[in-house]
């Protein structure tokens, strides 16, 4: 039985990750886990799967729930409780399905003390990659990749050789305004943009699948995971979801990984790899549904955000760090309504042009420019 840990138990991949959990009870036990500000979802998987650890985001939190949890889970908070969380004596792997750059350092603490790394949070290799591969060489650990993308990946490259491999091809659904024109976005609203076609995601994510900025951190995710340049990574428009990415081999073979857009299938491929399970909870993909299947190639003028993205890694150093910094605040701000959709990747843009980058940066310098581009993005927002 493997001990798990779960950082964002009460976000989309988190719940998912308790459905796995729920359903195959011989084989994983969650003993730590930590949640932001759902308390009633948080209380609920306490009182369900009575982990021994539970981390919260603030003493307010804290306080407000303390005489709630069940005597045998000790209870802590904020930034180091997160990070303790990670580092949880008893867990074996970690499930890290936080949201943002608060995923970086609870996920050094992790390969720090040697856990497997599940890994949903796109920003910590985002804004970090070459330290977090580092570290996790160093520290002789594994990161297995949760998303659907790097997961399909991840499955297509099992048994075969790098240098057989010609290129990665990540698919992408398109979003909530696939098929809307670049001026039919100007006055799309937040209820709008928050309805996904295919999958069933939080709200920040959703929202970067409309702006196609989602697939521009995963295109620099890929680069990290999988040892590629960004020349070998490309993205295709696959409006149906059922293949979820691709490998080319210098053959010309390409091998595909096909299935619903349900990630409870990836995120029990992490935890059982290298073994499988049944998955009793998923629906089964039947083909005979779709008849056909569709491929476009992606327009970058159509998709600025997944252009940032490309550049900004090529570019590598603090780029990377800025562009995701300056993405959640404007992200943030759509879904506060105080600016419009396309206003998203304007104000991306204008923190990478205003950015001049600093090359093998340590952390500290991947923190200071993330928090400078935050309050220059604010400033321009206020």
């Amino acid at each position: 039985m493997k001990k798990i840990i779960l950082l964002g138990a009460t976000g989309s991949i988190g719940q998912q990750t308790l459905d796995v959990i729920r359903a195959n009870p011989d084989s994983f036990r969650l003993v730590a886990m930590s949640f932001g500000e759902n308390i009633e979802l948080g209380l609920e998987a306490v009182h369900e799967f009575k982990p021994e650890l539970v981390a919260v985001k603030n003493r307010e939190i804290y306080d407000q729930i303390r005489l709630n949890i069940p005597s045998s889970c000790q209870l802590t908070y904020g930034h180091d409780g997160l990070c303790e969380t990670a580092a949880y004596h008893k867990g074996e792997i970690v499930v890290n399905a936080v949201i943002g750059s608060v995923g970086l350092i609870p996920t050094l603490k992790a390969i720090e003390a040697k856990k497997t790394v599940a890994l949903a949070n796109k920003e910590t290799l985002v804004t970090a990659g070459q330290i977090v591969t580092d570290y996790a060489r160093k520290h002789n650990v594994q990161i297995l990749p949760v998303d659907s993308e790097h997961s399909a990946i991840f499955q297509c490259l099992n048994g075969e050789k790098k240098e057989s491999v010609e290129r990665l091809i990540l698919t992408a659904s398109g979003g909530s305004f696939r098929d809307k024109s670049r001026n039919e976005l100007k006055h799309v609203t937040v209820k709008e943009a928050l309805n996904h076609p295919n999958w069933s995601m939080g709200a920040k994510i959703t929202i970067d699948s409309a702006t196609m900025m989602n697939k521009g951190l995963e295109v620099i995710e890929a680069h990290w995971l999988f040892s590629v340049s960004y020349d070998q990574i490309d993205v295709l428009l696959h409006k149906e979801s059922v293949i979820h990415s691709m490998v080319e081999f210098h053959d010309g073979s390409i091998i595909a990984q096909l299935g619903t857009p349900d990630m409870k299938i990836p995120i029990q491929y992490a935890l059982t790899y290298p073994n499988r399970i049944p998955s009793y909870e998923s629906e089964r993909l039947d083909l005979t549904k779709y008849g056909q299947l569709h491929f476009e190639k992606i327009d970058f003028d159509r998709y600025r955000c997944l252009k940032f993205a490309f550049d900004s890694g090529k570019i590598g150093g603090t780029m990377p760090a800025v562009l995701n910094a300056a993405n959640e605040v404007a992200v943030n701000a759509f879904l506060e309504d105080k600016i419009p959709f396309l206003k998203i990747e304007e104000l991306v843009e204008r923190a990478l042009e205003e950015h001049a980058p600093l090359f093998n940066p340590t952390l500290e310098d991947i923190q200071e420019a993330d928090g400078r581009t935050r309050q220059f993005v604010q400033s321009l927002i206020n």
